[in-house]
C-alpha cells in the first residue's frame, strides 16, 4: 500500500478513538468503584494495557496483511469498537462478582473465574483500540510523532472530558454516552463509499444502544454497606450528589445509627444514648451520619473519645473531622471552651456550611469556627486538645497522611504545655494497625526531639477501638490515675501507660482483644490470662524494638502513607494459607500480585517474540537487543513518574479522582505536544534524546527531593491555583517524556521498519507491568522509589539507544 498523506482529517478518527478509549476507561474504574470496591478498579488499567500490548504482537505477526487491508479497516475498526464496547459493557454488569469471596477457602475459585470473564468482556474493546493505533502507526511511520500526539492529545481529552461527564452523569450511564464519539469516528474516516459507512455507523450505534438497553444490568454489590441499609423496610435516599470523586446518597431508614463508641456502662452512668441519625454514602460505602434532628449529645462524656477530655479543664479544641457535626456537639458537652473544626472530606465540609436535602447547615455558635485551613497546615493558634474524629479515615482516604509521622510531630507542636493529641484507630479486623500507629506515633516523637517516646503515650481502648494519648511532657502518675479512674467507671482498658503498675497494679482487662498471627492459629494471651495484643506489643513497639512476624509494623510516612497493606511481600504464602482472617485492603494486595504476575508473564512472552517467531521479525539482532530494553525501559518509566505524580495530585487537591484525571490529562497532553515535535529532529535524534533525557532526568531528581515540600506548602492556596500548579509541574516533564517514544520508533525503524508494530507491543506490555508494579513499590518502599525507579529507566533508554544517525 502507498503511503497515505498525513492530514488532520486523516488523523481525526485516531484522536477520537483514543478520546473514547480512555473516557471508558475512566468510566470503568468509577463502575468498580460503586458497584464493587475502588481498588479493584485497577484491573481496567491492565485490561486496557493487554490489549494494546497484544494488538501489537496481532501487528508484528500479520503487518503485510493489515497493511494490504488498511482502506477498509480503517472505517471498520471504529464500527467494531462500538459493538464491542457494548458486548463488554453488558458482560462487566453482568458479572457476579463477589471479592469478599475470595477470602472462602472454597467459593474462591469460582471468583477467580469471574475475574477472568472481565477480561473476556473487556480485551476485544481494548484490542481493537490497540490494532487501530498501531495501524496508524505503521501506515503513517514517516509522521511517527504527529501520529503519536494526535493519540496522546486525544487520550488527554477523553480523561478531562469524562471527569466533566461525571458531574452530570451517573457511573453506570457513562460507558453508554460514550458510544457516539465512535460513530462519530467511524464517520470522519476517510472511506471509498462515505454515503454506506455513515449508514452503518448509525445502524451499529442504534443496535449497541438497543443491546445495552436490553441486556446490560449495572447494579451495587449487595454486599456494600448501602445496599443493606436499601433492603431495610421504608428506607429511603433523600438526596444525591454525582461528582467524579463519588456518588453521594443521603439514606434515612430506622437502623441509621451515629457509630461512635460509647461504654456498656452508659446506664449505669445516667447517660441517654444517642438518636437516630441520616446515613451519608460515598460510592455505597458509609462515610458519616448526618443530624436528623437538632444534634445534641447526651451522651459524650461515656464515649472513648472522652477521655482526653476528662484530663482538660474547658479546654480549647481543634477537632480534625466533624463526624457530620456530632463531633462538635460531644466537644460542647464535654465543656470545650472553643472549637476549631477542619473537616478534611470536602462533601462533609459542603454540608456543615450549606447543608444537604433535610439536614440544615451547621448551627452559628460562637464558641465554633469552621477553618479552611488544610489539617496539615498550622493555623497559628496553640490547643489544649487535637482531637481526630473516629470515622476520618473512612470518611476521606487522603486523611491517611494525618497519620504520617511528619504529620503527627507537626500536630504535636502546636499543642499547649500540658496539652494532648488523641488519635483513634479501629481494631475490630486487625489489632496491628494499632501497633502501626504506634509505632509511627514513637518516630514521631523521635522526630520532635523526645528521648523517651514511651513517657509520652497512653493507649486507652474499647472492644472495638482505641485512642493513643500523645502528650508533649511525659505523663505523671496523677493523670495516669484520673484516666484510670475514667476507664474503670466505663469498662474501658488502658492498654499502655507509664506508671500504670504504679497507680492501678491490679487493674481489672475488661475486653478481650486476641493477638493475631499468620504463622499459626493459636491466640496468645496477656496479664493474667487475659488476651491484651496491644499490652503485649506496646512496650516493645516504643521502645524501638517491634516484633518481627509476618505483618510489618514499620513507621507510617510521607513518603509511604498507608496503614495497609500490613502483609510483608515475605510472608505472601502465609497470608494465603490464612487468606480468611485478613480485612480486605489485604486481599487487594493479593489480588495486585497475582495481576503483576499475570502481566510479568505477558511481558516475557512480548519480548520473546523475535525469537518465538520463525523468521523473527524482519529486524538485526543488534538493533532487536537495543530495541527490547530501550521500549521496556519507557514504558515502564512514564508510568512511575505518572502514578507518583497522581499520588502527590490527589494530596493536594484533597480528591483522587480529580487528581487522577488532571495529572493524567495534563501528561497526555504535553506529551502529545513533545511527540509532535519529535519531527523537528529526525537529522539528530540521539540528541534530541539526550535532552529529553536531560529535563526528565532534573525533573525526577528535583521530584524526589523537594515535591513533597512543595505540596505541603501549597495547601492551603484556592483549589484553582492548586489545580494549576499541577498542570504547571507536570508539564515539563510531559513535554520531554512525549519524545523518547516517538524518537526511537522514527530512528529504529530506519533500519528495520518490522520493529514498529513490535516496539508498540513491548511499550504495552511493560506498561502492564508498571502499574501494579507502581502500586506495589509504592506501598512497600515509598513513592520516592518509583522515582528513583524512573530514573534508572530513563538512563537505560538513553544509554541503548542507537549511536549511528546516518540514513
Amino acid at each position: 500500500m502507498t503511503a497515505a498523506p498525513v492530514t488532520a482529517r486523516a488523523l481525526l478518527p485516531l484522536f477520537l478513538i483514543s478520546l473514547a478509549a480512555v473516557a471508558v476507561e475512566t468510566g470503568l474504574t468509577r463502575f468498580f468503584a460503586v458497584a464493587s470496591w475502588s481498588e479493584y478498579g485497577y484491573w481496567v488499567i491492565s485490561i486496557a494495557m493487554t490489549g494494546f500490548a497484544v494488538s501489537g504482537v496481532v501487528m508484528v505477526m500479520g503487518r503485510d496483511t493489515l497493511l494490504r487491508n488498511a482502506s477498509w479497516l480503517l472505517p471498520v475498526l471504529p464500527l467494531a469498537l462500538m459493538a464491542t464496547g457494548a458486548a463488554g459493557w453488558v458482560g462487566v454488569t453482568q458479572n457476579p462478582f463477589n471479592p469478599l469471596e475470595l477470602q472462602n477457602g472454597v467459593a474462591w475459585q469460582g471468583q477467580a473465574w469471574n475475574i477472568l470473564l472481565y477480561y473476556v468482556a473487556l480485551f476485544p474493546f481494548f484490542f481493537l483500540t490497540g490494532l487501530a493505533v498501531s495501524l496508524n502507526f505503521v501506515l503513517y511511520a514517516r509522521a511517527i510523532g504527529r501520529v503519536y500526539g494526535w493519540d496522546l492529545v486525544g487520550a488527554g481529552v477523553g480523561a478531562i472530558a469524562a471527569i466533566g461527564l461525571l458531574y452530570l452523569l451517573h457511573p453506570f450511564d457513562l460507558v453508554p454516552a460514550l458510544l457516539p464519539v465512535m460513530a462519530l469516528a467511524a464517520i470522519l474516516t476517510p472511506a471509498a463509499r462515505p454515503v454506506l459507512l455513515r449508514g452503518a455507523a448509525f445502524a451499529v450505534l442504534l443496535a449497541s444502544e438497543a443491546l445495552i438497553l436490553s441486556a446490560a444490568s449495572p447494579r451495587v454489590s449487595e454486599y456494600k454497606p448501602v445496599s443493606i441499609a436499601r433492603n431495610v423496610p421504608e428506607s429511603r435516599v433523600l438526596a444525591e450528589v454525582l461528582s467524579p470523586r463519588g456518588v453521594y446518597q443521603l439514606l434515612d431508614n430506622f437502623t441509621e445509627r451515629l457509630d461512635t463508641d460509647i461504654s456498656n456502662n452508659l446506664g449505669m452512668l445516667g447517660l441517654e444514648p444517642p438518636g437516630r441519625s441520616y446515613g451519608l454514602y460515598r460510592d455505597g460505602i458509609r462515610i458519616a451520619a448526618l443530624p436528623s434532628v437538632p444534634i445534641t449529645a447526651p451522651y459524650a462524656s461515656g464515649t472513648l473519645a472522652a477521655g482526653a477530655y476528662a484530663l482538660l479543664d474547658q479546654p480549647r479544641v481543634l477537632l480534625i473531622g466533624a463526624s457530620g457535626g456530632f463531633r462538635i456537639a460531644e466537644a460542647l458537652a464535654l465543656d470545650a471552651r472553643s472549637i476549631t473544626v477542619q473537616e478534611p472530606e470536602p462533601m462533609l465540609r459542603h454540608i456543615l456550611i450549606h447543608g444537604i436535602g433535610p439536614v440544615p447547615p451547621l448551627p452559628r455558635d460562637p464558641r465554633v469556627m469552621l477553618s479552611d485551613t488544610h489539617p496539615l497546615r498550622a493555623t497559628g493558634d496553640a490547643f489544649d486538645l487535637i482531637d481526630y474524629a473516629g470515622d476520618i479515615l473512612d470518611a476521606e482516604d487522603q486523611s491517611r497522611h494525618l497519620y504520617a509521622a511528619e504529620a503527627i510531630a507537626g500536630s504535636l507542636s502546636r499543642l499547649a504545655a500540658g496539652g494532648l493529641l488523641s488519635l483513634p484507630v479501629n481494631i475490630r479486623e486487625l489489632p496491628v494497625y494499632a501497633i502501626r500507629v504506634l509505632s509511627t506515633v514513637r518516630a514521631a516523637l523521635v522526630l520532635s526531639g523526645r528521648a523517651d517516646p514511651a513517657a509520652h503515650v497512653v493507649v486507652l481502648r474499647s472492644a472495638w477501638n482505641l485512642r493513643i494519648l500523645v502528650s508533649p511532657v511525659p505523663w505523671t502518675p496523677e493523670r495516669v490515675a484520673a484516666l484510670h479512674r475514667f476507664a474503670e467507671e466505663r469498662s474501658f482498658d488502658i492498654s499502655f501507660a507509664p506508671h500504670i503498675d504504679e497507680v492501678a497494679p491490679d487493674r481489672t482487662v475488661w475486653n478481650e482483644l486476641p493477638p493475631i498471627t499468620l504463622e499459626s492459629d493459636s491466640i496468645g494471651t496477656g496479664r493474667e490470662g487475659t488476651p491484651d495484643a496491644i499490652a503485649q506489643e506496646a512496650p516493645g513497639v516504643l521502645a524501638g524494638t517491634p516484633l518481627m512476624d509476618a505483618f510489618d509494623r514499620s513507621p507510617v510516612t510521607e513518603d509511604r502513607p498507608w496503614l495497609a497493606p500490613l502483609v510483608r511481600l515475605s510472608a505472601l504464602p502465609l497470608a494465603l494459607e490464612r487468606v480468611e482472617i485478613l480485612p480486605q485492603a489485604e486481599i487487594g494486595t493479593l489480588v495486585n500480585v497475582a495481576v503483576l504476575a499475570q502481566a510479568a508473564l505477558l511481558a516475557l512472552l512480548v519480548a520473546l517474540l523475535p525469537a518465538l517467531r520463525r523468521g523473527g521479525i524482519g529486524a538485526p539482532a543488534g538493533m532487536v537487543l537495543r530495541a527490547l530494553p530501550y521500549f521496556a525501559a519507557l514504558g515502564l518509566g512514564f508510568l512511575f513518574i505518572e502514578i507518583a505524580l497522581i499520588e502527590q495530585a490527589a494530596f493536594l487537591l484533597e480528591d483522587r479522582a480529580s487528581g487522577f484525571a488532571l495529572v493524567l490529562t495534563a501528561m497526555l497532553v504535553f506529551s502529545g505536544l513533545g511527540s509532535m515535535m519529535a519531527g523537528r529532529y529526525a537529522a539528530a535524534p540521539r540528541g534530541a534524546l539526550l535532552a529529553a533525557g536531560a529535563v526528565i532526568l532534573a525533573w525526577t531528581a528535583l521530584a524526589l527531593f523537594g515535591l513533597r515540600d512543595l505540596v505541603g506548602a501549597t495547601l492551603d492556596w484556592p483549589w484553582l491555583a492548586r489545580a494549576l500548579l499541577v498542570v504547571a509541574l507536570t508539564a515539563p516533564a510531559g513535554v520531554a517524556l512525549g519524545l523518547p517514544f516517538p524518537l526511537g520508533l522514527d530512528r529504529f525503524a530506519r533500519d528495520a521498519p518490522r520493529l514498529l508494530p513490535w516496539a508498540w507491543a513491548l511499550n504495552g506490555a511493560f506498561s502492564v507491568v508498571s502499574t501494579p508494579l507502581a502500586n506495589l513499590l509504592a506501598k512497600t518502599s515509598g513513592l520516592s522509589a518509583l522515582l528513583v525507579g524512573a530514573l534508572l529507566c530513563y538512563v537505560t533508554a538513553m544509554s541503548v539507544f542507537p549511536r549511528n544517525e546516518s540514513r
